[in-house]
C-alpha cells in the first residue's frame, strides 16, 4: 500500500482533484479487475479508450483515476489525476509502487526483429548457470528464478513488467533479462525501468502492420537505445546495416560484435554439422549444440554482454558449450528412416532465409529440404509473398499451408502467400490448408536423408482461429508422424 503522493512524484500532472494521501492497494489497466482501493488508469488504446470505463472502475471501488481527459460526470469522493500521457507516466507510477526495482536489478534488454528469445533466454541460463539468480521476461515465458510460467506477451504491459521485477528483487534475483518489443517502446510500457545494458540484434520487415512503415518501426526500436543513461551499454550488431543507427544518440556506453569483419567482439565459425558447431570466440574454440550461422551471431551477442556483466571469459565459454537451443528455435527431431524434423519459429522473409540457408549448408548427397510454412493472419500482409519467394528459392520442395489464421479466411492467406511463387518453381509448391494434412503430406513426402521444416510458429502450443485458441503442437505433430514412411503421392515432382 502506497499514498498517491509518493507514486505520482516523477511524472508531469497537470491537475489532481481530490485527496493527494489516497492510500493506493493496487494498480491496473482494466476496470473489470479494479477493487477498492486501486489506482485505475485510462488508456487510450490501439482499439480501446480507458477513458470510457472510468466510470464502471469507480463502481468497482477505484479510490484514484489517472488520466488524460477529466472525466464529464461527478467522480464523488475518488481523486482524480490527470496527465498528458497517461500511457507514458504509468510506468513511472508503477516503479515507485514497486519499490523501483530496477534500481536493484540489473536489467538488461534485446530488441530487434529476429534473436531477441534466443539471446535472452540463453542469458537467463547462463547466468543461472554462473551462480546468479536471474529473471527472464521473453516471448515463450516468464521466469523468476527457478520459477516459470506462461507468457502472454513478448513485452508485458508497464504495470505487469514492473510487478514482475519486483518479484524478482524478492526472489533474490541480481540480474534480469527481458526482450523489448517495436510496440512496447510505442506504447511505453519499458517507462520507468532502468536498464544497464541493451542489445541490438537485426532489422529486418514485421510487423508493418502495427507501424505501417519500416522507419517508424526502426525509430521505435531505436528509441530503446536513446534512452539508455551514462551508465548503461548498448551493444550492437554491425552486420545489420541498421546496427550503428541505433547508436546514434545514445548516451549509453557503446559496443560492437561481428561474425564478420572487426568489432569489440568478434566470433567466426569454423565448422558446422547437424549436431552442433565448432566456433571461435576471441580466438578460443568452443562447440556449441547450435547450427546456424546466424546462432554464431546470437551467442556473441550472449557471450559479449556476459563479458561486458564482467563474468570471466573462460567460464562464460565452458558454459556457452552447454547450452542447449531455445525451444521452438531449430528444434530438431528424428524421423523413421533417416530423417530429419526441424521446428522453427521463424516468421518473417528473413528469418526463414536464415533457418532454411543453414539447413542448404547442411545438406549431403541427394538429400531434399521440404518446407512447411504460412503467415499470421492481422499482421502484416506484405511479407507474404516475400516468405514464399524465400521459401521456392531455398527448398525442394515447399507446402504452404495455414498458420494463425485469427479472424482472416486461412484460403485467402495462402492465396496471398502465392503471390510470391517464383516463376518456374510453381510445380514444386503445394497448397493444404489444414495444417496438420499438410505436416502429414511433408513427412509423407520425405525420403532417406531429406529434411522436413515447419516455419512459422515454433513453441506454440495453439492455432489461434476466429479468436479461439485450438491446442496445435508442430513438434508434437511431427513426433506423432515419425514412424510414417516415406510414401510416393505423386503430388509435387
Amino acid at each position: 500500500m502506497k499514498k498517491l503522493s509518493d507514486i505520482t512524484g516523477n511524472i508531469k500532472m497537470d491537475r489532481l482533484i481530490g485527496n493527494p494521501d489516497a492510500c493506493i492497494t493496487g494498480l491496473t489497466m482494466n476496470s473489470r479487475e479494479v477493487k477498492p482501493g486501486m489506482l485505475f488508469v485510462a488508456i487510450r488504446g490501439t482499439h480501446t479508450d480507458g477513458h470510457n470505463y472510468i466510470e464502471q472502475a469507480i463502481q468497482n471501488g477505484a479510490v484514484a483515476i489517472l488520466c488524460e481527459q477529466l472525466p464529464s460526470f461527478d467522480t464523488g469522493k475518488t481523486t482524480i489525476v490527470q496527465t498528458d500521457n497517461a500511457g507514458k507516466a504509468i510506468g513511472h507510477v508503477a516503479s515507485a509502487f514497486y519499490d523501483f526495482p530496477s534500481e536493484t536489478i540489473k536489467v538488461v534488454g534485446v530488441t530487434g526483429t529476429n534473436g531477441k528469445t534466443t539471446i535472452a533466454t540463453l542469458l537467463y541460463k547462463l547466468f543461472e548457470n554462473l551462480g546468479y539468480p536471474s529473471g527472464l521476461i521473453s516471448t515463450i515465458r516468464v521466469c523468476i528464478h527457478l520459477e516459470s510460467t506462461d507468457a502472454t506477451h513478448t513485452t508485458p504491459d508497464a504495470i505487469t513488467f514492473q510487478k514482475h521485477l519486483a518479484a524478482m528483487v524478492e526472489a533474490g534475483c541480481q540480474y534480469a533479462f527481458v526482450e523489448v518489443s517495436s510496440h512496447a517502446m510505442d506504447q511505453y510500457r519499458v517507462e520507468g525501468v532502468q536498464f544497464a545494458g541493451g542489445i541490438f540484434t537485426n532489422l529486418t520487415r514485421d510487423h508493418l502492420d502495427y507501424h505501417h512503415d519500416f522507419q517508424s518501426y526502426l525509430k521505435a526500436k531505436k528509441s530503446f537505445f536513446d534512452q539508455l543513461d551514462q551508465f548503461a551499454f548498448a551493444l550492437t550488431n554491425t552486420e545489420d546495416r541498421n546496427g550503428f543507427v541505433m547508436l546514434q544518440n545514445t548516451p549509453a556506453r557503446k559496443f560492437t560484435y561481428a561474425t564478420r569483419g572487426s568489432a569489440d567482439f568478434e566470433a567466426r565459425l569454423i565448422e558446422q554439422h547437424i549436431d552442433g558447431m565448432l566456433v571461435s570466440f576471441a580466438t578460443q574454440e568452443v562447440w556449441i549444440r547450435f547450427i546456424g550461422r546466424y546462432n554464431v551471431s546470437n551467442l556473441l551477442a550472449v557471450y559479449s554482454t556476459a563479458r561486458l556483466l564482467r563474468q570471466d571469459h573462460a567460464e562464460i565459454l565452458t558454459q556457452l558449450s552447454r547450452l542447449e537451443p531455445v525451444e521452438g528455435r531449430l528444434e530438431t527431431t528424428l524421423l523413421g528412416h533417416s530423417r530429419i524434423g526441424i521446428v522453427d519459429y521463424a516468421h518473417t522473409p528473413d528469418a526463414l532465409e536464415n533457418v532454411l540457408s543453414t539447413l542448404v549448408e547442411l545438406k549431403t548427397g541427394d538429400s531434399k529440404i521440404i518446407t512447411v510454412f504460412g503467415a499470421g493472419g492481422d499482421r502484416d500482409r506484405g511479407k507474404r509473398p516475400l516468405m514464399a519467394e524465400v521459401a521456392c528459392r531455398l527448398s525442394d520442395k515447399v507446402i504452404i499451408t495455414s498458420d494463425n489464421p485469427r479472424t482472416e479466411d486461412p484460403e485467402m492467406i495462402i492465396n496471398e502467400i502465392k503471390k510470391g511463387i517464383p516463376a518456374g518453381t510453381e510445380s514444386r509448391v503445394l497448397c493444404i490448408t489444414d495444417r496438420h494434412e499438410a505436416i502429414k503430406t511433408a513427412v509423407a513426402l520425405a525420403q532417406k536423408g531429406d529434411m522436413v521444416l515447419l516455419a512459422g510458429k515454433g513453441h506454440e502450443t495453439y492455432q489461434d482461429i476466429n479468436g479461439v485458441k485450438h491446442h496445435f503442437d508442430d513438434l508434437e505433430e511431427l513426433t506423432a508422424l515419425s514412424s510414417l514412411g516415406p510414401q510416393t503421392l505423386n503430388l509435387i515432382p
